[in-house]
């Protein structure tokens, strides 16, 4: 099962950055590019503990459904979230929060698992581990963006 971490540095409080990263707003900015929405469950403000969110995009060339859970949330320290329905066969996403010398450190644990088994592992090798990587970077440089100058106050209204 492939599994990416990321450890994101952001010169902001602790609260904002996790805000931030709960901000179905925030997600749409940061996937853009994918012709992100929302089709289901929570559409807007900040997911909370045991909310799903459907989201429709376009990955690969290919239009999809994904639908997730929050399945965990400690304020400012953790939250995670679970597929639900979509196109892998397995995908778990845990986002850590801790600060230190005044800055908040951000660290995304994803592990996925692609369908049909054999052929799955080699896409997952061959592209998709790196491009699962790129996407979250993306999304870890949108939020550094918005919560290190006064943009967040665009997404959170109390954090």
């Amino acid at each position: 099962m492939p599994t990416i971490t990321l450890l994101t540095r952001i010169q902001a409080d602790k609260s904002i950055v996790f805000n931030l990263s709960r901000s179905i707003e925030l997600h749409l900015i940061s996937s853009k590019k994918n012709k992100e929405k929302v089709v289901g469950g929570r559409k807007s403000g900040l997911i909370e503990l045991g909310e799903t969110v459907t989201w429709r995009a376009k990955h690969l060339g290919v239009y999809q459904n994904f639908t997730s859970k929050i399945i965990g949330c400690e304020t400012d320290k953790y939250f995670a979230d679970e597929m639900t329905s979509g196109a892998f066969e397995s995908f778990k996403h845990e986002h850590y929060f801790f600060e230190k010398n005044d800055c908040t450190f951000q660290i995304d644990v994803l592990e996925f698992k692609s369908p049909f088994g054999v052929l799955g592992k080699l896409v997952d090798f061959l592209f998709l581990k790196t491009y699962m990587a790129n996407f979250l970077k993306k999304r870890n440089e949108t939020i550094k963006e918005y919560a290190e100058s006064e943009k967040w106050k665009e997404i959170v209204l109390i954090a």
